[in-house]
């Protein structure tokens, strides 16, 4: 007799040998034992859970002739259905009977009565694969069929069935198989074999099976081919050509401590033993992805299905590192992993990878630079986050930090684009009696900008009332053009590159005098429009009534010297073009000065 894999030798018979199932099985006995058995029922989830199993089980509770909450296996029709001989089961595979003609030879079929049992139970795998024509088809007999059919199908792809088929169908979602009970399972599995079988090779194959309990029966089969009675994890990295998940622990533990030469090493010896390198960094993202998750969650054991043992190492390794390192590690190897999909020499893309993942570590955060920043701005020395910057951290210390903000709490020279202000308060003398009585008053003038041999004033001018504090910063246009042309530049770049072009700018009598060489460089700025709103931009920075003026080689723009402007308005005012307008009952819709043109 040919040998049968474990996977059909181990194919559960009732509802008490499905795994990881429970609320549905369940609720399919309750069914059954209150006689509400549905005539449709669709079962759906990925491979290897149990579908087609689960409807085989219902098809023998059905025709069972000791009606129960489970299948006796022991009467001839469940005898018959587990022989595979059973002439009113109809197990149909969707995948190559998907089409209208098939499904009318079914609709002639089950017009007639069963041949032995009570019932007709037809199962539809893979049901998503049907055309849309055979799914017309059975609609109506799906919605209202004989009394003596029950009809049951699987599918991996809920998806893609119509909804005119579920709306007429129980639906029952399975899901995936829980690692815990997938290792329980194969645990007992193995010792109905004899095999002895130890406990990390068992973490690994559960690990495999991703959900799916055919799956790792399939990797059962083959590990036992190979190891005989005894299998160790060694033996099972050997045939299926895995990755010990402590490697990726070594490799993220020197990536995130910037170990590069380290991290290279343990690449060529992975290489060196033939891995395939895309399956390698894709088990280095899914290592990545428990660290981060470990680090995020309250509860990380229900999100991520792995043994206590990798568990532990992770929420060892994710406790010396922020959530900040770990999203950024995770979003370098992902998008590693997406160019490898198509390059010639993945190993060439991950010890890249590898580069990048080292020196990102050294880069100081943007958000911590503006917070010690914004500390030390405010005369406050710079704050240590303990819980975002642990120890073993890649990111810059703190000194790093410091050395680059030296003395921004205390400036003696002017930076360009900071108003710089000198405030004297003047406080009149009072009686201390009478000044806890009489609300503080302070008088504040605004001076020039400080120079290099000014001091600091004393802190104690912080306790004037900010509210009768009144400052004002002068700002001029030479000496703050290039501030000006950043304040711009935040609001329409391209004015910004048009004045940086500017021969020469300068101020007189309340306006500001843009010069240029050629009329090209300032096409955009003789727009009577975009120069309204250049004339804002500058009010708005120089804080201060202001006109703008173009110049350009002799021709003005803008301004009081705007001639073609006033002359088109003294045209349109003309008693000539006023009764002329009247007569024809028409409207001035345009003005051209200037040479006739032909």
């Amino acid at each position: 007799m040919s040998y049968r894999v474990l996977a059909r030798k181990w194919r559960p018979q009732t509802f008490c040998d499905i795994v990881g199932q429970e609320p549905i099985v369940r609720t399919l006995q309750n069914a059954l034992r209150r006689n509400r058995v549905a005539h449709a029922l669709i079962f759906s989830g990925v491979r290897g859970v149990g579908k087609t199993t689960i409807a085989r089980i219902m098809a023998k509770a059905i025709n069972c002739h000791n009606p129960a909450e489970a299948p006796c296996d022991k009467c001839s029709s469940c005898l018959a259905i587990i022989k595979g001989n059973a002439l009113d089961l109809h197990e149909i595979d969707g995948a190559s009977n998907r089409g209208i003609q098939e499904i009318r030879d079914l609709k002639e079929n089950i017009r007639f009565m069963p041949a032995q049992e009570r019932f007709k139970v037809i199962i539809i795998d893979e049901v998503h694969m049907l055309t849309t024509e055979a799914f017309n088809a059975l609609l109506k007999t799906l919605e209202e069929p004989p009394e003596h059919v029950f009809f049951m199908f699987a599918t991996t792809e809920i998806h893609k069935v119509p909804v005119t088929i579920l709306s007429r169908c129980q639906r029952y979602e399975l899901k995936r198989v829980p690692f815990k009970a997938l290792f329980d399972f194969f645990a007992s599995i193995a010792s109905r074999e004899g095999v002895t079988i130890t406990s990390p090779a068992l973490d690994i194959i559960a690990t495999e099976a991703d959900g799916s309990v055919r799956d790792g029966l399939s990797l059962l089969d083959q590990i036992f081919a190979f190891g005989g009675d005894t299998v160790t994890e060694d033996d099972l990295r050997l045939v299926l050509g895995l990755v010990d998940r402590r490697v990726f622990a070594t490799l993220a533990s020197a990536l995130l401590g910037g170990d590069l030469a380290g991290s290279l090493s343990l690449l060529n010896e992975t290489y060196s033993q033939g891995m395939d390198l895309k399956r390698f960094a894709q088990g280095l993202l899914f290592f990545c992805r428990s660290l981060l998750i470990a680090k995020t969650s309250k509860e990380p054991s229900v999100i991520l299905d792995i043994s206590e043992q990798e568990m532990a190492l992770v929420k060892e390794i994710s406790g010396r590192h922020s959530i900040e390192t770990l999203s950024n590690l995770f979003s370098l190897v992902l998008k590693g992993m997406e160019e490898m999909q198509y390059a010639a020499h993945p190993r060439m893309i991950i010890e890249m990878l590898f580069v990048k993942v080292v020196q990102a570590g050294a880069i100081v955060p943007v958000s911590t630079i503006l917070t010690r920043l914004d500390a030390l701005l405010d005369g406050h020395p710079a704050p240590i986050f303990p819980s975002s910057l642990p120890e073993g951290d890649m990111l810059a210390p703190a000194s790093t930090i410091d050395r680059g903000v030296a003395g921004v709490g205390s400036v003696s020279k002017p930076v360009p684009g900071i108003i710089h202000v000198s405030a004297s308060v003047v406080v009149p003398a009072e009686p201390a009696a009478k000044a806890s009585d009489s609300s503080l008053s302070a008088v504040v003038t605004a001076e020039e900008e400080t120079t290099d041999d000014e001091e600091v004033e004393d802190e104690s001018h912080s306790l004037v009332d900010s509210t009768h504090v009144s400052c004002q910063a002068v700002r001029n246009v030479e000496r703050d053009w290039d501030a000006f042309l950043g304040h711009v530049r935040e609001r329409k770049k391209w004015m910004a590159v048009t004045l940086g072009q500017a021969e020469k700018v300068t101020e007189e009598n309340g306006t500001l005098i843009v010069r240029y060489d050629e009329s090209a460089e300032c096409h955009m700025l003789q727009d009577a429009a975009n120069r309204k709103l250049l004339t804002e931009f500058a009010q708005d920075f120089f804080q201060k009534e202001l006109g703008v003026r173009i110049e350009v080689a002799g021709k003005t723009t803008g301004g009081e010297l705007d001639q073609p402007q006033e002359d088109r308005r003294a045209l349109s005012n003309d008693p000539r073009v006023q009764i002329a307008v009247e007569i024809f009952g028409g409207q001035v819709t345009g003005i051209r000065t200037g040479p006739r043109s032909r």
